[in-house]
């Protein structure tokens, strides 16, 4: 495949928040985001695809679409696959693995369709096989339609490269920067996390509003394929269009292992000039000086951390803290019991969708500006 054919991008998402993710893949200037059940997709050439991995902040993975084909049994599989372009894509002295899932369809063993496609692979290209490392490649065979992928992020993209130190219970960067999105945080207002934990949220918002990209500090998979080209990825990724925030960063937590984890995390990433982290109780919670902007807050749920009727004197507290004190200031909480988020008594708006998270199915309840 030549660096200028485009083709299909797939941008994995968690499910619920497929709508936020095309949001921020259409403003950062990819063609026509759309919507699919787990993820979005648009279009482009691989310059895209390293461009996507770089700059989106809510992407799980990026998977490039080499070829789809209707099949319907294993011998048809095996030929097919022998004619997808491998060797414009695929290197063949790097490792590959394979993984396949099917559904309604007369290849019904995912297990002989993996097995069938790498075949092709290792006899087509000669590259070799490996159970744990190297390029994944991905099978979906549905509705007797087989749609093959190669992986171009290989580490999962909540991984930015920052964060060695987590506590129980960790936020992903990636959903994160999509419920900071979804509240409508742009970069342009302070933010402040009164249970930050290892400082996901803080950090997040910090580096959004320094328009620092996410994947600036890690590797990808796509650095091992045929289509790199190491002096094009070395121009884009070269920094620019940083900016000094307008506001500063806040996480409190009662914890001072927490505090000293998140100011960490946050001088590896390179924000601890615009981020302040502070051992406090939820009690003592108090916005910065200056103009309102966002708390956002991840406290623990019923059957997490605690269960759901230890936990209410705690939601409590935190609606009366943010009412008594946080006015002007919208609040997104993230919680799996709506009985613990009325426990607040703040003003809530119908919630987002259910987003897994941690075993758990939780949901975004944003305020409007508080009274």
């Amino acid at each position: 495949m030549a660096n200028d054919e485009t083709f299909e991008i797939f941008l994995s998402a968690p499910p619920g928040l497929e709508a936020v993710l095309a949001q921020e893949v259409g403003l950062k200037g990819f063609k026509r985001p759309r919507e699919v059940p787990g993820g979005v997709i648009t279009r482009g050439a691989w310059p895209d695809v390293w461009r996507a991995n770089l700059w989106i902040r809510g992407a799980g993975r990026v998977l490039a679409r080499l070829d789809a084909f209707r099949v319907v049994h294993l011998a048809q599989l095996d030929q097919r696959a022998r004619r997808v372009p491998w060797a414009g894509v695929l290197r063949p002295d790097i490792p590959f693995r394979v993984e396949a899932t099917c559904a309604t369809s007369r290849i019904y063993h995912s297990g002989a369709a993996a097995q069938r496609i790498a075949t092709a692979i290792r006899e087509t290209l000669g590259a070799p096989e490996s159970a744990e490392d190297g390029i994944l490649v991905r099978a979906r065979i549905e509705d007797d339609v087989c749609t093959i992928s190669v992986d171009t992020s290989g580490e999962p993209l909540h991984k930015r490269g920052f964060k060695e130190a987590v506590n129980a219970a960790p936020m992903r960067e990636t959903m994160a920067a999509l419920f900071l999105r979804q509240c409508g945080f742009d970069g342009n207002e302070p933010v402040l996390d009164p249970m930050c934990g290892s400082g996901t949220f803080v950090i997040e918002a910090a580096e959004i509003a320094a328009r620092l990209n996410p994947g600036r500090a890690r590797r990808f998979a796509f650095e091992d394929l045929a289509t790199f080209d190491a002096e094009a990825w070395a121009r884009m990724r070269a920094p620019r269009n940083l900016r000094e925030p307008a506001h500063r960063f806040h996480g409190l937590d009662r914890d001072a292992g927490a505090v000293a984890m998140s100011r960490a995390n946050a001088g590896r990433a390179g924000v601890a000039a615009w981020t302040d982290f502070r051992q406090a109780p939820i009690s003592e919670a108090r916005p910065p000086d200056g103009p309102p902007g966002l708390v956002i807050v991840n406290p623990p749920y019923g059957g997490r951390l605690g269960e759901g009727r230890d936990l209410l004197p705690l939601y409590q507290a935190l609606g009366r803290v943010l009412a008594a004190h946080f006015g002007g200031w919208r609040v997104g909480m993230v919680a799996s019991e709506p009985r613990l988020v009325h426990a607040t008594g703040l003003p809530f708006i119908p919630p987002g969708p259910p987003v897994p998270h941690g075993g758990l199915r939780v949901q975004l309840h944003r305020t409007p500006p508080l009274a």
